[in-house]
């Protein structure tokens, strides 16, 4: 057994829309969610012919629990790198007030802190991560206007609700009741980015759980297969993989 990985998210003091983004902290300990090495008996479902890995040439997520763990860790390297950008800017300031600097800048940190946290995650848990683990991929962020206020928050927007919808939509996929626990916990997270986003584009309006994500009907958010949010996160990625085995 590999050992446990341990990640806390700790967040600052703060009032108004920062108070919604205060979370408890993701922690991973020996009495809690432990992603651990594969071994030999179950070498058939997470390390057999599924497995992430390259295959005709290109990386492949796989199936079973650690393809969905590679899909996430994808979307998180894609998130990670948009909010980079953004307070790296040289107009940041010029953009946005103090409080929502503040905000994107909350987000940033949550969303490298899930990447890092897949990436090591995944080496601990994969046979062979030297050729099993996802490489860091290229981004392509040419359609945003980085001068433009409301492209940026549209764009953080789109990338947010596409997270939710995701996480949504993986969780019938896995098997493990502690990697269910680890999707439910960082899903939690995205819900609040995309809520958090979405007030700061319309302030004091309903629109932080609209109806095009929450279901009046049902009050459930909208959730989706991989094959229908890989081709909307695939307009940003350059680096090619597939998905052959994910539904």
């Amino acid at each position: 057994m590999k050992n446990a990985v341990t990640v806390k998210e700790q967040l600052t003091s703060g009032t108004n829309r920062r108070s919604f983004l205060k979370i408890s902290g993701l922690t991973m300990a020996a009495t809690g969610l432990l992603l651990t090495g594969c071994n030999n008996d179950d070498d058939s479902t997470n390390n057999g012919p599924y497995a992430p890995g390259v295959r005709n040439g290109k990386f492949d997520l796989g199936s079973g629990d650690l393809g969905v763990l590679t899909y996430a860790y994808a979307l998180e390297q894609l998130e990670a790198d948009f909010y980079t950008r953004v307070v790296n800017l040289n107009n940041f300031g010029a953009l946005f007030n103090s409080e929502e600097q503040q905000v994107l800048s909350d987000l940033y940190a949550h969303e490298v802190i899930h990447r890092e946290f897949f990436k090591v995650a995944l080496t601990g848990a994969l046979s062979n991560p030297s050729t099993q683990l996802l490489p860091a991929l290229e981004f392509d962020f040419s359609t945003v206007n980085f001068n433009s206020r409301s492209s940026i928050l549209g764009t953080a927007k789109a990338l947010e609700d596409t997270g939710v919808a995701a996480y949504n939509g993986a969780g019938k996929l896995i098997t493990s009741t502690e990697y269910l626990l680890l999707a439910g916990k960082i899903v939690s997270v995205e819900a609040r980015h995309a809520s958090a986003i979405r007030s700061l584009i319309n302030p004091n309006s309903n629109d932080f759980a609209g109806d095009d994500v929450v279901s009046a009907s049902s009050g459930l958010d909208v959730a989706k297969n991989p094959s229908q949010i890989l081709p909307v996160a695939g307009g940003f990625i350059t680096t090619e993989f597939t998905a052959t085995y994910l539904p």
